[in-house]
């Protein structure tokens, strides 16, 4: 899917199959529980195996942020220092203001991100996951959305930034909020059924 914005939320959609495809999820304390939570659930019900990938310092176990409150603990399934993008077929990266705060500042983390984009794999990101991207030096030129606090950082990180529940560009897939979850997962999944883009680059 090259490019596509807009509500999507009524529209039906196909059913793609992701047998075979195995997705990183990023992600530390502080991840904003739906924002994880139901992205593995749709990996998971459309065939995938979706791995939550976390910082070194990380336990068994990271927290949710639900409501202004810690919320479940979330098993985590690898470690960023002990993986790389070509062991994925895509990548999510949830909200939550802690969390990618947290990311951020690792440099295993932030690299890989970035070689997701070097090999031309889906990436989605929603809420303030937007800032990894923005760290990973990635968005020049590209379209996205994000929580509207971040939008400026984007912008400033080379973004063309529209208020929009999501958006698709070539393979990059951004959200704004949990309230627009459905669309995001959809067009998630979608974007990984379809593999590599051309115009997904760092």
């Amino acid at each position: 899917m090259q490019q596509t914005n807009g509500n999507t939320r009524d529209r039906e959609s196909p059913r793609f199959d992701l047998e075979g495809k195995t997705v990183a999820v990023l992600a530390t304390s502080g991840v904003e529980q739906e924002e994880i939570l139901k992205p593995l659930a749709a990996l998971r019900d459309a065939g995938a195996t979706a791995h939550v990938v976390s910082l070194p310092g990380d336990g068994d176990t990271i927290r949710g942020w639900r409501h202004g409150e810690w919320g479940e603990e979330i098993p985590v399934d690898r470690r960023v220092d002990d993986v790389s993008a070509d062991g994925y077929d895509a990548l999510v990266l949830p909200g939550g203001q802690m969390n990618p705060d947290r990311l951020r500042l690792d440099d295993a983390a932030v690299g890989f991100v970035r070689d997701f984009f070097r090999e031309h794999k889906p990436v989605a990101a929603i809420c303030h996951g937007p800032w990894m991207l923005a760290e990973a030096g990635v968005l020049e030129g590209r379209r996205v959305t994000s929580w509207p606090s971040i939008r400026t950082d984007l912008e400033n990180a080379g973004a063309v930034w529209t208020d929009e529940e999501v958006v698709v560009d070539s393979g990059l897939v951004t959200s704004r909020k949990p309230d627009d979850l459905a669309a995001f997962n959809r067009k998630l999944v979608e974007e990984i059924h379809e593999g590599a883009h051309a115009g997904q680059t760092a």
